[in-house]
């Protein structure tokens, strides 16, 4: 279990917590409990079971990456970079438009987000321009907030949101309701 914040104790996120219980002499519990208010990354996915669950074809692609985390899960950058690079490219799951569609119209249709989640007319445009064959997710446990590879463009809403590697826009999101 690797500690992503601790109130009492912010300076240790980002370690191990049998390594914090190692340095202070005393049990994982009993650490756990003076690391409190706390939260932490949990080592428990199957390679085997991924893979399995992602080619199901209703499979839906999403995180749920805490951006306000000292220490957060690298799945909060590198989600979808990794299932265009690694499951789509690299081990060849599905191929690249259906990875597309898992984290876009798939989700969009599913939970009946209204023009979301295609090109089309009268939708919004919300896009992000990568390059297939380059396109790698970056970020470890160890660097959690390091940028994908081959993302050269995000627009939301129309808008340029991120290019050449800064934020251009950061106001083009907005809260969406059903």
């Amino acid at each position: 279990m690797l500690v992503s914040w601790s109130t009492p104790y912010p300076q240790l996120a980002g370690r191990l917590l049998a390594d914090i219980a190692a340095d202070w002499g005393v049990s994982d519990e009993a650490a756990a409990e003076r690391l409190m208010p706390a939260g932490a990354i949990y080592f428990m996915m199957d390679e085997d079971d991924v893979q399995r669950i992602l080619a199901f074809p209703p499979t839906m692609i999403g995180s749920d990456g805490m951006p306000h985390d000292e220490h957060p899960h690298p799945r909060l950058w590198s989600t979808f970079p990794r299932v265009l690079g690694h499951y789509s490219r690299e081990l060849g799951l599905f191929p690249l438009h259906t990875a597309v569609n898992k984290m876009s119209g798939l989700p969009a249709a599913e939970l009946g987000i209204d023009r979301r989640g295609r090109i089309a007319a009268g939708y919004y445009a919300d896009l992000v321009l990568f390059d297939p064959q380059t396109v790698q997710d970056s970020a470890t446990f160890a660097q959690p907030r390091t940028r994908a590879e081959g993302i050269e463009k995000v627009w939301v809403n129309g808008q340029l949101a991120w290019a050449d590697g800064e934020i251009r826009h950061q106001t083009a999101g907005q809260v969406i309701r059903r």
